[in-house]
């Protein structure tokens, strides 16, 4: 049988780089490229912060294409699902029917997305489900990906973590109930090298910007 084209969710955190790596090593996929969502007000990954230039230049180490959809800053489902549609057809129109999602555990968030792609006429993959978080938050530290917190919860976790690189230390740090991967929104990353990329990607920490008063986002450049 020959190998599946397929399109991968990228936040262009540690949970999506992971989950491309397995497919990539998975003769039953062939990856054509990324989908990445975006503010369009401000050029940054939604919930993330990450800019449009970091994540291109994630891309392109990667070689790998990258789809990046713009949003308003308070989009609705109706207007996500919308945007998302247009920007799948493009694939769609080059034979690609699934699509690849991070996603660990969270049961209602798996079930929207099913939802949603069986509504646009498309078949969700998701590499990595049920993985047990904190294994695969060692895994990838042993395997030498580079990786920087980008946002925190400050509900959960203390903003002095933004910057740190997610390692064996910070692993060993993190509050009773604070899952390993942050599946429960409680930080998310960047990952700027390691395995699939050609070059790593320098970065620097800049401002920290404060969203809805509880998320701390580092303006990585």
């Amino acid at each position: 049988m020959s190998a599946q084209p397929i399109i991968v969710l990228s936040s262009g955190g540690k949970d999506s780089l992971f989950m491309l790596e397995r497919l990539r090593a998975d003769p039953a996929w062939e990856v054509q490229g990324l989908l990445t969502t975006i503010n369009e007000t401000n050029g940054r990954v939604a919930m993330h912060g990450t800019s449009e230039t970091l994540v291109r230049a994630q891309a392109s180490s990667l070689g790998l294409p990258i789809d990046l959809v713009g949003l308003p800053e308070n989009c609705d489902n109706q207007v996500y699902e919308q945007r998302l549609a247009h920007a799948l057809n493009r694939h769609r129109q080059q034979g690609v029917g699934h699509v690849a999602c991070g996603d660990l555990f969270l049961e209602d968030i798996r079930q929207w997305r099913e939802a949603l792609f069986e509504h646009l006429g498309w078949q969700p993959v998701f590499p990595i489900w049920n993985e047990p978080t904190d294994r695969l938050a060692r895994r990838m530290i042993e395997d030498g990906w580079q990786i920087t917190v980008v946002c925190v919860d400050t509900e959960k976790l203390p903003e002095s973590l933004l910057g740190r690189r997610f390692d064996s230390s910070l692993l060993d740090g993190l509050p009773e109930g604070v899952d390993a991967c942050g599946e429960n929104g409680e930080f998310h990353t960047f990952v700027h090298g390691g395995p699939g990329f050609s070059r790593p990607i320098a970065v620097r920490s800049g401002r920290v910007v404060r969203v809805h008063e509880r998320f701390a986002m580092l303006d990585l450049g």
